[in-house]
């Protein structure tokens, strides 16, 4: 069995989102300085690297991070390539039909992954992202659809007040992840684990996600 990693490392050199803060890792022991043992703290935004949304982090009155239903979390998914699509250099919407070729599919890997290769470079942000459009939500929770992940750092438009994907992946049902690294993936079918820590009041919590195939 072949695990890919599909997270970005958190580092000091990690892009954080623009106005949020960034990784700092500081260490408060080191043994050649006479500690017992190396010893260090992080500091860092919940939405650095790749991470989970809880639903508090849109709806004041959302579940925080620690009330996650981590079944959504786990099992069997499903990535789809889309970054054909972008190659040119421009970001049009990703629609129903991009991902109706998996629509079976998703009845019963009900996780979907979308790779797009717009952000390459983890220690830049991208000025502008792809979206989904206003109705594929609708159409993967007729699925069964349970979580929706990304390779760029969110659902919706950078410059996006409304959030509206958030909301509209919230009422159908689906959690988020977002800025996965699927660079080195193959579409397909995978069994997928990307598990948040159990942060009370938290809006959203960092992930280690992987991906596997027997």
């Amino acid at each position: 069995m072949k695990i890919i990693d599909i997270s970005r490392t958190l580092s000091s050199s990690l892009a954080a989102w623009p106005g949020d803060v960034g990784v700092d890792l500081k260490m408060n022991g080191r043994i050649p300085a006479g500690s017992s043992v190396n010893l260090g703290m992080i500091s860092m935004s919940l939405h650095n690297g790749s991470h989970a949304d809880a639903r508090f982090h849109f709806e004041d009155d959302g579940w925080t991070i620690e009330k996650a239903e981590l079944a959504a979390y786990l099992g069997p998914a499903i990535v789809a390539d889309l970054s054909s699509k972008y190659r040119g250099g421009t970001l049009p919407q990703m629609t129903i039909a991009d991902l109706q070729e998996w629509s079976d599919d998703l009845r019963a890997s009900p996780r979907l992954l979308l790779k797009t290769n717009v952000w390459s470079d983890s220690s830049v942000f991208p000025p502008q992202i792809p979206t989904i459009a206003a109705d594929v939500p609708a159409w993967l929770g007729e699925r069964g659809v349970k979580l929706l992940g990304f390779d760029v750092p969110s659902v919706d438009e950078v410059t996006s007040k409304d959030l509206r994907n958030h909301h509209a992946l919230a009422a159908a049902g689906i959690v988020i992840i977002e800025s996965l690294d699927l660079s080195a993936v193959e579409a397909g079918p995978y069994h997928f684990v990307a598990l948040p820590l159990k942060i009370a009041g938290g809006d959203g919590s960092p992930v280690r996600a992987i991906l596997w195939r027997e």
